[in-house]
């Protein structure tokens, strides 16, 4: 099949609080070849085996490459312009940023070539920008999205999404 025809897929973790060892068995049973981090602070108090050092050692070592691309692709951006008058980041504005759509090309460019996973602390994409922004920007460019949920299982974007809009519609008619 041409390049062109080939269809683009990635997929999503949230590291949670995993053991470093579960996490990198998790990312072997699913053949990632490249962690993409999009944390914008990669570290955690709580997690230390997570914080952006240990974790891109220890991926190292498991023989998986690690791309930090936080500074693109995190959920919590520099400029002032990407959040609302409240102080709430608007992942609207965040999308229309250079920095984010060259950070999308790269990754892009990426994904063409080896099996990438992006990685974020939160276990539940719906409760994360890989989903509520990264995911819908890539399905926007014809890139199938699978999220690795905590058991290692996967979870396809447009399900997540049908599902949410079920809990929308579930809402609004309980009003």
């Amino acid at each position: 099949m041409p390049a062109e025809e080939q269809s683009l897929s990635v997929l999503t973790i949230g590291h949670s609080r995993h053991p470093i060892d579960e996490l990198l068995g998790i990312l072997r049973q699913h053949g990632v070849e490249v962690l993409v981090d999009v944390r914008s602070q990669p570290y955690s108090r709580f997690s230390p085996q997570f914080s952006r050092r240990a974790l891109e050692q220890a991926v190292t070592e498991a023989s998986i490459r690690y791309l930090f691309m936080g500074d693109s692709l995190g959920g919590r951006p520099e400029p002032r312009d990407c959040y609302d008058a409240e102080g709430k980041v608007d992942y609207d504005r965040v999308e229309e940023q250079v920095f984010y759509q060259r950070g999308i090309e790269r990754l892009l460019e990426r994904i063409a070539r080896s099996r990438v996973c992006i990685l974020c602390a939160e276990e539940d994409p719906r409760h994360c920008h890989r989903h509520l922004l990264v995911a819908r920007t890539l399905v926007r460019r014809g890139v199938e999205v699978m999220h690795v949920r905590g058991t290692g299982a996967l979870e396809a974007e447009a399900d997540l999404c049908a599902n949410d809009l079920d809990r929308q519609l579930a809402l609004f008619t309980k009003a």
